[in-house]
């Protein structure tokens, strides 16, 4: 499976970078994500509970940060486990680019799966990836940006 995206974000590059490295903003961000934790220089724990159809399963791994080149760009690698449910394994490449006072965060994700999630079919798999990276950029934005605020009287659209 592969997946990538770009978004805008209306903070400068160095407060996204520090989000992007700091483990509470992740795990508050990652859906399912039950616990985030560093274990050493660029490595983390993670327990993620998801759903994908009708297979739900408690992935439980490791996360590398590689190829840090701060505040512009490194390489996150994981593999998780999921018990009968399966595996997911794999990388993403993020790049944060300065564009005046916003930041342009691109991202090319690669991953592969096994046992009974591969079984769901690969268009399962993309739909429930594309939907779960939404929800993160979604918090992810909220959290870089803060809250979203309106002079008297006018409602906050997004």
């Amino acid at each position: 499976m592969d997946l990538k995206g770009e978004y805008r974000l209306p903070a400068p590059r160095e407060t996204v970078w520090a989000a992007l490295n700091d483990p509470d903003v992740l795990r508050s961000c990652i859906p399912g994500c039950e616990s985030l934790e560093m274990t050493g220089d660029n490595m983390m724990a993670a327990t993620v509970t998801m759903k994908i159809g009708p297979v739900k399963a408690k992935f439980s791994g490791e996360v590398r940060l590689e190829n840090i080149n701060a505040p512009e760009s490194y390489s996150i690698v994981g593999e998780g486990k999921g018990g009968i449910a399966g595996f997911a394994k794999g990388g993403a490449d993020v790049r944060l680019e300065e564009d005046g006072a916003e930041t342009i965060l691109t991202y090319e994700v690669n991953a592969q799966v096994g046992g009974k999630i591969a079984q769901l079919g690969g268009r399962m798999i993309d739909s429930t990836a594309k939907k779960l990276a939404g929800q993160f950029f979604d918090c992810f934005v909220e959290k870089v940006s803060g809250p979203q605020t309106a002079p008297e009287g006018e409602a906050v659209t997004a």
